[in-house]
């Protein structure tokens, strides 16, 4: 008989689903030679090797992958028996899992607090990565509800969208283009632009936009921030193109100007996604809920 305990289990499926000692010790507050402790004690257990190491990257072991398939099967459960006993408290001391790409961090807190405001007992857990990450999350069915732009077409998902998103052009105020009106798009080839990393959503949809008019831009610095791309701009770095509500602060107090370039904004929308398959708790269903009917209102600065 194993004698296999659930904390061994939790490590060893954070491990495995990360592919790292770092990350999972990281996901899981610990220090990574009391993961590595955790994993050692379960092979002892097992009898067998989980985790095989070539190079600086660790892989799973046929064994590794058998027992991946179970530890996933039993944290479903667990979560499922969680969210059992939660329903049966309600609203009052539910706990919400989200996670939002990062330009949405910009307004997601503020949702968040509104919300919370209404339901004092409720707490968040809030992951604020890029889109890839945030896909991942959904995939491994680690987060509740996710926020973000293009909702996936390879995921089992369901998905509303509950907000505007205008993409528009951002330049520093001393900008010459910044007095001009109806700028051609075709103009923009003579600027360079800062953009952000693969895998973020803000560059594939200006990387889908630009194919489409067929043009070419020339790209200065890549960072994975919002933050970077203002700071770089305000510097008369380059060109940076963003969400509206992402720069409002600096619109604001005129650190940055939007260029009047026709075709623009390039207007998405955010979208409030989650597993199809998933059983949401009444908070997230609340949450959910309270997306899709005052997100436009509570946020006036970005219409809806």
């Amino acid at each position: 008989m194993l004698h296999v305990t659930l904390r061994q289990l939790k490590v060893f499926e954070s491990v495995a689903r990360n592919l790292s000692f770092s990350r999972a010790a990281e996901e899981l507050y610990l220090t990574q030679p009391g993961v590595s402790m955790q994993i050692k004690q379960l092979e002892n257990h097992v009898e067998l090797p989980l985790f095989e190491q070539m190079g600086k990257k660790i892989y799973l072991t046929d064994a590794g992958r058998e027992l991946y398939h179970y530890s996933r099967a039993i944290s479903q459960q667990l979560a499922d028996m969680e969210l059992a006993l939660s329903e049966l408290k309600g609203l009052e001391s539910g706990k919400l899992n989200i996670s939002v790409v990062s330009t949405a961090n910009y307004f997601a807190p503020h949702l968040l607090a509104k919300f919370c405001q209404r339901y004092s007992g409720v707490t968040v857990s809030l992951n604020v990565s890029n889109r890839e990450t945030v896909l991942k999350h959904l995939a491994d069915n680690v987060t509740d509800l996710a926020i973000m732009g293009q909702p996936p077409a390879s995921l089992d998902i369901a998905t509303e969208s509950f907000m505007d998103n205008p993409l528009v052009v951002i330049a520093p105020p001393d900008h010459p283009l910044c007095a001009a009106r109806r700028i051609p798009v075709k103009r923009l080839e003579l600027e360079t632009f800062l953009v952000r990393e693969p895998g973020s959503g803000t560059r594939s949809a200006m990387e889908r936009f630009f194919a489409s008019h067929q043009i070419t831009i020339h790209r200065g610095m890549e960072t994975d921030t919002n933050e970077a791309i203002k700071q770089a701009v305000q510097a008369g770095m380059g060109l940076g193109i963003m969400s509206l509500h992402t720069a409002e602060l600096e619109l604001e107090t005129k650190r940055l100007k939007v260029l009047d370039v026709q075709n623009f904004p390039i207007m998405r929308h955010w979208h409030v996604v989650h597993r199809k398959n998933k059983r949401l708790s009444s908070v997230a269903q609340a949450f959910r809920e309270f997306l899709l009917k005052e997100a436009r209102v509570l946020m006036p600065g970005i219409r809806g």
